[in-house]
């Protein structure tokens, strides 16, 4: 089987770096205004004028007062209208990445465990030295003077990372 041309164009670079607004690390000046002004002159979609026109909406606490984040700046969002349609994009895009790999791994199996195979084989070593360092660290943090503290040393896990939050928890135990 061939890949589909639209997946090898998602793998091909670009050059263009837009340095704009950006809606799930989309340029929302360069690509999602112009993507759905297209969508809505060919009836895919029906976004207000008032959406497109004025994209980012000053937020307002629930007294009515505009809200402000900790630096004092303005809090900027999105019109829920636009926010909406990009997330809707980015779960069907997820969906259809998903898919894609399903059906290599139906059509390809042998050859699909030969790469999970072999990118586990090449990211061991990261992995064995990633876990020495941090557990050199926390030896460190938990003994500074050489003396024991009492506390134990957490051996960190290998398990798959579930994101920052797990980090966290293991280099807080």
């Amino acid at each position: 089987m061939e890949s589909p041309q639209y997946i090898k164009a998602l793998l091909k670079p670009n050059g263009s770096k837009p340095q704009g607004r950006r809606v799930w690390s989309i340029d929302l000046e360069s690509v999602w205004l112009p993507f759905f002004t297209a969508t809505n002159t060919m009836g895919d979609t029906a976004l207000s004028a008032e959406a497109l026109g004025a994209p980012l909406r000053l937020a307002y606490n629930p007294d009515g007062t505009p809200k402000f984040g900790k630096t004092g700046r303005p809090v900027i969002r999105v019109v829920k209208d636009l926010a909406d349609h990009v997330r809707l994009i980015r779960e069907n895009f997820v969906a259809g990445l998903a898919a894609y790999a399903g059906e290599i791994i139906a059509e390809c199996p042998d050859g699909y465990k030969r790469q999970v195979l072999a990118a586990q084989a090449a990211g061991r070593p990261i992995v064995d030295r990633d876990r020495a360092a941090l557990v050199a660290t926390l030896e460190q943090v938990v003994e500074p003077s050489g003396e024991p503290s009492g506390e134990p040393v957490v051996e960190p896990s290998v398990e798959p990372s579930k994101g920052k939050a797990r980090v966290k928890e293991a280099v807080a135990a």
